[in-house]
């Protein structure tokens, strides 16, 4: 069972906590009594769960706590401390389960069940109330609500009760305690302003002090500091004071001193810096530091040797209710202690270092920051890396400072901490605080809280509570009873590897550490072996078992490896786990990831045995053979191992094998050549599997030429020659060891070239590269050519690829310049007739892909070029010819051959166009590619006119004459002229070329010809064709359309209208044929859609035509082009009276209607009704025919009135409104707003010698002139133009930008709106002068600003903009009276909600 500290641990611990993190320390931190026999693991693990541990200090009579499991239930209170209510153990046991905290529990959390059965007993036996505060020195000593002070010594006992209820009656409750370092004084604060002392050693009240502050609060805090004549008192008007305590002559007096008052900021949390014993010779001890934290900011103030202030840091924004936080604290660092201040409010921690420097002054150093998730009401140092805070949840954390990760949670709920809400309040003197003082007042728990040498205690409403941190084994044991052994064991790897935060009890160098440690994880281990044994389930699935055993096999095989204790692995725990089945397969599978990564290289033979049995018994072979290439095999029989890699086709094992265990490096193959050769020798397809077994054959020859191991490492260098001279024996051996008649020579190279010739080249090439400073070596490279080539040159079996490859890996090794290697020429030669032979079609891109692959490694040397290019031409391989004449700087034949070459026809446009651009060739290179271009120029423009044209452009463009005439096809023509003269898309702007008119006229043929509707864009687009000859092409093929385009254009407006007139006519007259035929027929009307759309589209074409030019026509010449019109439509429809022609009549009325409509913009309307009226349709018939038509003139007509009057009254009353309201203005009276100036501050009305100018804003602030001029605000000062002022406030409100300045920066000028109006002011004493003064004032920024808005209240469009819109519309056809305007257009017209806003503006008040 576990021990606790004992009683001297409140009292000596203090000096022994913070030397905790210097390694070389080796004293212990606490005093734990040693025990005879130390408890072991079993004995926990078999303790009762429900069992609780007993915390003794000295006398176990007088003293007993209760543990509460950090991570069972909420803290159990003192009633209930002892309670075996199944409830409780059943809340304990979920609680376990749900947290997984890889830390443990860090704190112990204990009852002092002593204490609080005083405390119980106290409120009930002598009413001492509740307890209210609680403090710790060398005894402990608790407030309560009654006035009453209870000490206790360290084993819990009741050592004094100081005061009486009588006293607390009039003192009030105790609101604040404090003990000085040596135990021998205790200070009261009450909740009524009094503060007391008391002598502990016999209980005796040394001085009651009344005066120390002011009265009508309550005393906060009252701290001792080191020095135990000065105390420190903190009040609930947020005020701090100095207790200086004197004793003269016997006569025991106090002085008070006020440090900081409330004043200026309520103070709510002070906290002197105590020096630990040890250290009493720091050198910030003589400053008497004093840390203050207010609502706003933390101060650090010095009391010695003069009153000082050192630092203050504001708080980051937070939560009011917030409370502030302070707490002291010596930490190690660069082997010196220095105090770190901790402070926070919110959910912020920040960390202040203050050191000494070697000036004299203190040097404060802000460090990392803590954030967390939570309102903090109570933060304290239990050691110097380690906070343990209290949240607004009542959740406590342990908080690691450096990492800021948290290592435990415990709820304090239970704990039922006590509050000071009252005292805060001041409720015992009437509540004469602040707000905020009080709002913070509701989470203060500052005396319920307090530390000592490593220990904090918290103040319960009825018990007290104690909490420590755990040392190391303690940490891991808590885990082992609750049986979480991988938390254990990773818990004490990390104690094992100085990564466990909190750690206590670990003393020495860290050699020591680990030992210690290492030995309790092998304890683990053994017994996480025997209790999984033993919980095994007896019976169930296979998944189950496999299930149990996976959470604890491969956890304890890590560990045992991360110990390198092997030999407690493979020895103690394997002889345990192979007594079952499923604990042995899980753990030999479990060594596999540690063997292939390496860090187990070496198993012993029983353990090798079982490892291959088990994989090959479970048909595991792939896992296997990867196990079996990374572990030492020495130790096998070869024999069997190997038989079993090549019954399962183990090949990467099996060559292991061999290599490793028998230095055999030629058997593996013999049998992988056995596996393939025979299936290659008759002509046969390989299996995947025979494929996979040639592809290892040639890796592992290249690993072996190449001096490396196979499948990994490298082979002893001793045996690196041996090994290469038995492979390259063994591939040029004349016959195999099994020879057969049938056999060919060399059956191992033959073998690998039919399997795969070019990676075979590849392998030999590779190591080729090796043998340059080897003589054998090169004996055998120039054997295995020799070899190559009479087994490949004229052998059929060989195609031309496997054949040129040969040949291309020749040429590589002999062009190199240390080449060794003698190969005959006529062989090459042989070779190039074989692969250039005409008669043989099959395979043609292969051959020639091969020979120019040959000649670009240096082949070329070896071959006749003369005879190479004839052969090339006669097997058509124009990549050879092109080769050949670039190297012979020919670069016109190439074109030849791009041409010739169906696969790369179009790669001769780049290529002339690369070769004319690029430099690096010669004049004359240039110029007979240039020629050699223009000779094929009707081939290039047939294969691809739009890159022709490109290439035209770009290189000749000042031959496109005659290069248009060498076309012989007109259609060709066509594409290219297109191409010249239309822009494309990725063509740049400027890259067209200018061609001569004739080319456009031609142009304007070809487009008749060729493509009729693109002529009207080109004839639009295009400006130098000749117009009389276009006219005449266009009438030759009977383009109506451009032909009255180009009349327009030429001038003849009536020529063109006669065009397109004629055009009309004749769809009316097709039109009125066919529907006269149908009538005839007597059949059904027929579809006439399509007539009625051609005609609808021609009409727009002429009325477009009648709108361009009836602008600059008179009133005659107008009629002359409209009224032909008019008749044309109205002629067809006097021949259609059928019942069956309705719908076409009622189509050409419409159409009329548009007419008329179009008309009424240029021709007068009694014009129009006469005309109609003399038709012969509408004059003899009745009026209800021309009804509609003279309608729709009128409603056209009282539409255009309608819009007049509109739009004239509202500009009308748009102007009126605008001016009246400008003078109303300009024309309003300025006040003052106060009678001083705002520059020089004195009143106006008193300086009367000598009379002064005022100027007076409209903003209402006034100035003399003389103050304003000294203040640089005027502008224009000159006789022709009035001096303009500007506020001088106003614009220092601005940033002290100047009115004017202000406004040029704004970019405007003065509007109508913000003229300076000018305001006249008598003084009284100017009148006798006679003088009068006009000031102007401009508008200032706000006004301006109110008049924008002013202007923007009308909603919709400005009537600007539709005014804007009617004039632009004028005379343009009446959008929207038969056709509506399609949407989108953006006017303002077509808006939806368009509506002529006819109601006045709004009316403002003055």
């Amino acid at each position: 069972m576990s021990e606790s500290p004992d009683c001297r641990s409140l009292v000596s611990a203090s000096s022994q906590l913070n030397l905790m993190d210097i390694d070389a320390i080796d004293d212990k931190e606490f005093d734990i009594p040693q025990v005879d026999t130390p408890p072991t693991l079993e004995s926990i693990l078999n303790e009762p769960e429900t069992e609780e541990e007993t915390f003794m200090w000295e006398d176990t009579s007088l003293l007993n706590t209760d543990p509460v499991d950090s991570h069972s239930c909420e803290t159990s209170s003192l009633a209930s401390s002892d309670s075996g209510d199944p409830a409780h153990l059943k809340r304990r046991k979920k609680t376990v389960e749900m947290n997984s905290n890889v830390h443990g529990s860090v704190l112990r959390h204990s009852l002092l069940k002593g204490i609080s059965a005083q405390i119980v007993s106290a409120a009930d036996k002598v009413d001492a109330g509740l307890p209210t505060a609680i403090t710790v020195s060398g005894v402990i000593a608790v407030g309560t609500s009654h006035g009453l002070a209870l000490v206790f010594d360290v084993n819990q006992a009741l050592r004094l009760c100081l005061g009486t209820t009588a006293t607390g009656a009039e003192f009030g409750a105790v609101s604040a305690l404090s003990i000085n370092h040596d135990c021998s004084r205790l200070l009261c604060g009450f909740a009524k302003g009094q503060i007391t002392m008391w002598d502990l050693a016999n209980g005796k009240l040394l001085r009651t002090i009344t005066d120390a502050h002011p009265p009508g609060t309550a005393v906060l805090h009252v701290k001792f500091t080191d020095d135990p004549t000065l105390a420190i008192c903190n009040d609930s008007g947020g005020s701090v004071f100095e207790l200086a305590f004197r004793r003269v002559m016997g006569m025991r007096s106090c002085d008070s001193r006020c440090l900081f008052s409330g004043s200026k900021g309520e103070v709510c949390c002070i906290e002197p810096l105590h020096t630990p014993p040890d250290l009493k010779d720091h050198p910030i001890t003589p400053y008497s530091l004093l840390a203050m934290g207010s609502l706003t900011k933390i101060l650090v103030i010095g009391l010695k040797p003069s009153l000082k202030v050192w630092m203050t840091f504001p708080y980051n924004k937070s939560d009011p209710s917030s409370v502030p936080q302070l707490a002291w604290q010596f930490v190690p660092a660069q082997k010196a202690y220095n105090p770190v201040l901790a402070f926070c409010r919110g959910n912020t921690v920040h960390f202040l270092l203050v050191k000494k420097e070697e000036m004299g002054s203190i040097h404060v150093v802000k460090q990392r920051q803590l954030h967390l998730n939570c309102d903090i009401i109570s933060l304290s140092w239990i050691s110097s890396r380690t906070l343990v805070l209290v949240d607004s949840q009542e959740q406590l954390q342990v908080v690691d400072r450096p990492s800021q990760e948290v290592l435990d949670q415990l709820d304090l709920e239970q704990v039922q901490l006590v509050y000071h809400s009252r005292h805060f309040k001041s409720l015992a003197t009437g509540g004469n605080v602040s707000e905020a003082l009080a709002l913070v007042g509701e989470k203060a728990c500052y005396e319920s809280v307090c530390s000592y040498a490593g220990q904090i205690l918290y103040l319960g409403t009825k018990s007290a509570h104690i909490m420590t941190l755990r040392n190391w084994r303690e940490r891991v044991d808590f885990l082992l009873r609750q049986e979480r052994f991988g938390e254990a064991l990773a818990l004490a790897w990390s104690f094992h590897e100085g990564t466990a935060k909190a750690v206590v009890g670990l003393y020495g160098d860290p050699v020591k550490r680990k030992g210690v440690v290492a030995d309790k994880m092998v304890e683990i281990l053994i017994l996480f072996v025997e209790r999984s044994l033993k919980r095994c389930p007896d019976q169930g699935k296979i998944q189950v078992l496999e299930q149990h055993f996976q959470e604890v096999v491969p956890v304890v095989v890590d560990y045992c490896l991360l110990l390198q204790r092997s030999d407690l692995l493979f020895e103690q725990l394997y002889a345990q786990l192979m007594e079952n089945v499923v604990s042995r397969g899980l753990f030999l599978e479990s060594l596999e990831s540690y063997i292939i990564s390496q860090r187990l290289a070496h198993l012993t033979t029983p353990i090798m045995k079982d490892l291959l049995a088990h994989y090959h018994g479970n048909g595991l072979m792939d896992r296997l053979e990867r196990l079996i290439v990374h572990l030492d095999v020495t130790s096998l029989d070869m024999q069997q191992v190997v038989q079993m890699c090549w019954e399962n086709h183990l090949y990467d094992a099996m060559i292991y094998v061999f290599n490793r265990g028998m230095n055999d490096y030629i058997t593996p193959l013999e049998k992988l050549f056995a596996e393939i050769g025979p299936h290659l020798r008759e002509g046969r397809h390989l299996t995947n599997e025979q494929v996979v077994i040639g592809n290892k054959l040639l890796v592992y020859i290249s690993c072996s030429l190449a001096g490396r191991a196979y499948p990994l490492g490298d082979i002893p260098e001793d045996l690196v020659p041996q090994v290469k001279n038995k492979v390259f024996e063994f591939l040029i051996r004349l016959h195999s060891a099994e020879t057969f008649e049938e056999e060919e020579v060399f059956p191992f190279i033959r073998t690998l070239l039919h399997f795969d010739t070019r990676e075979f080249l590849n392998v030999l090439a590779l190591t080729f590269e090796d043998f340059r400073n080897d003589k054998q070596a090169l004996e055998y490279q120039q054997r295995i050519v020799d070899i190559l080539l009479k087994v490949m040159v004229d052998n059929p079996d060989f195609t031309p690829s496997q054949v040129g490859g040969l040949f291309t890996f020749l040429a590589r090794q002999m062009a190199k310049p240390d080449n060794t290697l003698f190969v005959n020429r006529k062989l090459f030669d042989q070779v190039l007739e074989f692969l250039c032979c005409p008669d043989d079609d099959s395979r043609h891109t292969e051959r020639q892909q091969v020979l120019l692959e040959l000649l670009h490694v240096g082949g070329v040397v070896q071959f006749d070029e003369g005879s190479l290019l004839a052969l090339a031409e006669k097997a058509e391989f124009y990549q050879i010819c092109e080769f050949l004449y670039e190297k012979q700087h020919l670069y016109e034949k190439i074109i030849d051959c791009y041409l010739r070459d169906n696969l790369r026809k179009v790669e001769v446009f780049s290529y002339i166009h690369n070769l004319l651009s690029m430099p690096g060739y010669s004049t004359e290179e240039k110029q007979a590619v240039w020629d050699k271009s223009l000779q094929h120029i009707q081939e290039l423009v047939a294969l691809d006119p739009s890159r022709s044209a490109d290439l035209v452009t770009c290189h000749f463009s000042e031959h496109v004459q005659p290069i248009i005439s060498q076309l012989e096809d007109d259609q060709l023509r066509f594409q290219l002229l297109t191409s010249l003269l239309e822009p494309r898309e990725g063509r740049p702007a400027d890259s067209t070329v200018t061609l001569d008119p004739d080319l456009h006229e031609q142009q304007v043929g070809l487009l008749c010809r060729f493509d009729p509707p693109r002529l009207q864009a080109f004839l639009e687009t295009s400006q130098l064709y000749p117009l009389e000859a276009a006219v005449k092409m266009t009438e030759q093929y009977g383009h109506s359309e451009a032909t009255a385009f180009l009349l327009e254009k030429k001038g003849d407006a009536h020529g063109a209208f006669t065009v397109l007139l004629t055009k009309l006519k004749r769809i009316l007259e097709s039109i009125t044929r066919d529907e006269g035929v149908a009538e005839g027929e007597g059949g059904g009307a027929k579809d006439g859609t399509v007539p009625l759309e051609g005609l609808e589209g021609s009409l727009d074409d002429i009325i477009a035509l009648c709108h361009r030019n009836s602008q600059n026509l008179n009133q005659q010449q107008r009629e002359v082009l409209w009224f032909p019109l008019l008749e044309a439509m109205m002629a067809p429809q006097k021949l259609l009276r059928g019942p069956n022609t309705n719908h076409t009549s009622e189509a050409l009325k419409e159409l009329t209607m548009k007419v008329l409509n179009a008309m009424s913009s240029f021709i007068p309307l009694p014009d129009i009704i006469q005309r109609i009226l003399q038709d012969p349709v509408y004059g003899k018939g009745k009026l209800s025919e021309i009804q509609g038509l003279i309608l729709g003139m009128l409603d056209t007509f009282n539409y255009e009135q309608t819009l007049l009057e509109t739009t004239t009254s509202l500009l009308n009353h748009d102007l009126h409104w605008s001016l009246a309201h400008l003078r109303a203005s300009v024309t309003r009276g300025l006040v003052p707003r106060q009678d001083t100036c705002n520059i020089c501050l004195l009143q106006y009305k008193r300086r009367h010698d000598p009379p002064e100018e005022i100027v007076i804003f409209s903003c209402g602030h006034l100035y003399h002139c003389q103050c304003l001029q000294a203040k640089d605000c005027g502008s224009g000062s000159s006789s022709e133009r009035p001096q303009q002022w500007s506020c001088f406030k106003c614009s220092s409100n601005q940033g002290g930008r100047g009115g004017a300045i202000a406004d040029q920066r704004r970019g405007r000028s003065t509007s109508l709106a913000q003229t300076n109006v000018t305001s006249s002011l008598r003084e009284p004493g100017l009148e006798a002068h006679g003088k009068k003064l006009f000031v102007e004032a401009g508008l200032d920024p706000q006004q301006a600003q109110s008049w924008d808005h002013l202007r923007c209240l009308y909603h919709g469009p400005s009537r600007l903009a539709i005014l804007s819109e009617l004039t632009h519309c004028h005379g343009n056809e009446k959008a929207g009276l038969l056709h509506p305007a399609p949407q989108g257009t953006g006017s303002v017209f077509h808006s939806e909600d368009f509506k002529l806003k006819l109601s006045p503006p709004p009316v403002l008040e003055e």
